[in-house]
């Protein structure tokens, strides 16, 4: 069973959430849906724990680097009132950054992930290091890329956060928690949109069913011979997964994801903690061309920018062409075409995304589940029942008319 509200014209929505939702034990999840600027979905169920409690319209849920879109929105905003340009050098605002070879390193190359510094398991000996804010962005600050600036691209699956979440305290002179406050939550009426939860914040939050990293146990013998005879095979074709475990594996011993510390922690590329609700609003806002309900946070000509696909090719962490925008990668959808949306899933089956050709956001959180460090097939599958509701109402009112 389901609560909240949905359109008639968007019931496959619904139905297609109850499928997501498991069907025995715990867990949960929450889908929000905008269209035309008007919220024509907002719909929860399930369990928020594994004590069983009911999961409400207010729960916030851990959605790992779906977080990623949120805080590249913001990086737009301040490019927009003037505090930086996406070709400055880091360097420029962020005194010492040019250490280790990276003063050509601009802000392009990081929200496109070009900037060569996603190798986490070089900067940090345990995964409890990535707890400590100040001491994250200096070490991010001191790394030493992986390659000329440009010259590739690779997902900073935690590296991003640290990386664009410090620029923008040194372009605003506030903490990044503020920094969304003010910019995105209070124009746009935000319900839970948070980068390290606040204390009072902290009873609303849904666990994930399974939140504990565990370092890779040993292999048989048979199973390493098998790795290495696999890698070597696969590096011959160009694929190296060697980047994969240097950008996404830094867990060598048990890291808790639902631990208070780790979700009060700010961890930008990994720990946001949001509403479906929250998530599908600030896409709405780009899905309108930067404006919603008389609140404009991005210009008509920064969305053109910002949603331009920098690169296409095979990207060397995740081994797949992600079609990389400016802080967004392409929106993965199930049987539909969307070559104009664009957006951020995470890790654990969250995700959010926008198609301003058909005016549409869509959002999901939930807290059961893996998958890849891109999501996995439960929000390509709402993707699917939204666009394909969007479409139906197209033809029979083409020009947007209510």
């Amino acid at each position: 069973m389901l609560d909240g509200t949905v359109h008639p014209d968007f019931a496959d929505v619904a139905a297609t959430l109850i499928r997501l939702l498991p069907s025995s034990g715990h867990g949960g999840g929450a889908a929000t849906v905008y269209h035309r600027g008007r919220c024509v979905a907002d719909i929860w169920g399930g369990t928020r724990d594994d004590a069983g409690t009911p999961w409400s319209e207010d729960t916030i849920a851990p959605c790992f680097s779906t977080g990623k879109g949120i805080v590249a929105t913001l990086m737009h905003m301040l490019i927009d009132q003037g505090k930086a340009a996406y070709d400055d050098p880091v360097a420029q605002h962020w005194p010492g950054f040019e250490a280790g070879g990276k003063e050509r390193i601009t802000i392009r190359h990081v929200l496109c992930h070009e900037a060569g510094l996603y190798r986490i398991t070089d900067m940090i000996a345990s995964p409890r290091e990535m707890l400590d804010w100040d001491h994250m962005c200096g070490r991010v600050a001191a790394a030493e890329p992986a390659h000329e600036p440009g010259a590739a691209h690779g997902y900073h699956a935690f590296t991003f956060g640290w990386l664009l979440g410090g620029l923008i305290e040194r372009l605003t002179g506030k903490s990044l928690a503020a920094a969304i406050a003010d910019e995105l939550v209070a124009p746009l009426g935000l319900d839970g949109c948070f980068i390290g939860v606040p204390g009072e914040a902290m009873p609303r939050r849904a666990e994930l069913e399974n939140g504990m990293a565990e370092p890779p146990s040993d292999k048989p013998a048979w199973r390493e011979n098998a790795q290495e005879w696999i890698e070597t095979g696969l590096a011959r074709v160009g694929v190296d997964l060697a980047e994969f475990r240097n950008a996404l594996t830094p867990f060598n011993e048990p890291f808790d994801w639902n631990a208070e510390e780790t979700v009060q922690a700010t961890i930008p590329g990994a720990n946001g903690q949001f509403t479906a609700r929250s998530l599908a609003r600030v896409y709405a806002m780009l899905a309108e061309g930067g404006e919603i309900d008389g609140a404009r946070l991005v210009s008509r000509e920064r969305l053109v920018e910002l949603s331009r696909v920098e690169n296409r090719g095979r990207d060397r962490v995740l081994m797949i062409p992600m079609h990389w925008r400016l802080g967004y990668h392409r929106a993965f959808t199930l049987g539909k075409t969307a070559p104009d949306a664009f957006g951020h899933y995470g890790y654990g089956g969250s995700g959010a995304f926008c198609d301003p050709s058909r005016r549409l956001a869509v959002a999901l959180t939930v807290n059961t589940g893996s998958g890849t460090p891109a999501g996995d097939w439960r929000m390509p599958r709402l993707a699917r029942a939204a666009i394909g509701a969007a479409d139906r109402i197209a033809a029979a009112d083409p020009v947007g008319m209510d």
